[in-house]
């Protein structure tokens, strides 16, 4: 079977369960994986006989997706902020509404992303709560080379992951298991100084309510883990909540507070901060115009 013929028999056997623009994501991301093909290659070799250990394969593929299994799970692997990341199901797929927040963390010290070094400069504290893949501290990481970065997570198995990716894209995070609804401070996190405090705090935390789940896709809803996603109808900023009272502990005079929130409950984390004392508070929208991403200071 040739690279045309088996882009049709893909096409035919997902376009029932998927629009067609997906399938084609799909596909290139397949050749490009398992054959170190580019989407060019469709055009410029579509007579190249697929060997039949890769045909097995490709068919094994066609019956996960039917399945509506994501396509970055049965690959292992996807790309956030032009970077790899291995993924698992003990972990969410980076999604690029996070990779927006990177980008407005990165804008807000883009004196000190543009030096190549300054050993004067003192380096950045980082620390993001609920990491996942790492794809935000990691990302960090690889644009703020003057940084000390940490991250936690409740999840033993996403840290592996997490750690996984840090040396992948090679960089030095620190990677801690931690419930951070039952920690009173951050001390147990390791420092060189006394005083462990961060110039910037930022997290993804689960936000999903429970009445939500009926917006989710199934391809979500069936293989993305729950403990990431999903929260209390009646306490839907249980994690806010927790790291908003965390921050005001352990951000730094100059110190910045980001978060990724859910999108229906902007103006309700807002005024958590308000009431926590929290100034110069900005809420953001994603570039599908949701309100997304909240930034926040702490003067003491």
């Amino acid at each position: 079977m040739n690279l045309q013929h088996f882009k049709t028999i893909f096409s035919d056997d997902l376009k029932y369960t998927y629009p067609q623009t997906e399938i084609d994501t799909f596909f290139f991301y397949l050749i490009e994986d398992y054959l170190g093909f580019q989407r060019i290659d469709v055009i410029m070799k579509s007579d190249f006989e697929i060997p039949e250990e890769k045909q097995l394969l490709f068919n094994n593929v066609i019956q996960r997706l039917k399945n509506e299994e994501p396509i970055q799970y049965i690959l292992g692997n996807t790309e956030f902020y032009g970077y790899p990341f291995l993924v698992n199901k003990n972990t969410l797929i980076p999604r690029p509404e996070t990779e927006e927040l990177v980008e407005w963390i990165l804008s807000e010290f883009s004196d000190i992303k543009n030096l190549q070094r300054d050993e004067v400069l003192k380096p950045l504290t980082i620390l993001e709560i609920g990491t996942g893949t790492g794809c935000i501290p990691i990302s960090l990481k690889k644009n703020l080379s003057n940084s000390d970065v940490s991250a936690i997570d409740i999840s033993k198995e996403a840290l592996k992951i997490a750690s996984e990716n840090a040396k992948l894209n090679n960089v030095d995070v620190q990677f801690i298991e931690q419930d951070i609804l039952k920690a009173d401070d951050l001390n147990f996190i390791n420092s060189s100084t006394s005083n462990i405090n961060f110039d910037v705090i930022v997290s993804n935390p689960p936000y999903v309510r429970e009445l939500e789940k009926i917006e989710i896709k199934n391809n979500v809803l069936e293989n993305e883990p729950h403990l990431a996603l999903f929260v209390d109808d009646n306490n839907p900023l249980i994690f806010y909540d927790k790291i908003a009272d965390l921050a005001k502990k352990h951000l730094t005079e100059n110190g910045l507070l980001f978060f990724e929130i859910n999108q229906y409950l902007g103006k309700e984390t807002v005024k958590m901060l308000i009431d926590k004392g929290f100034k110069n508070i900005e809420l953001k929208k994603d570039f599908s115009g949701n309100d997304r991403m909240i930034k926040a200071s702490y003067y003491i």
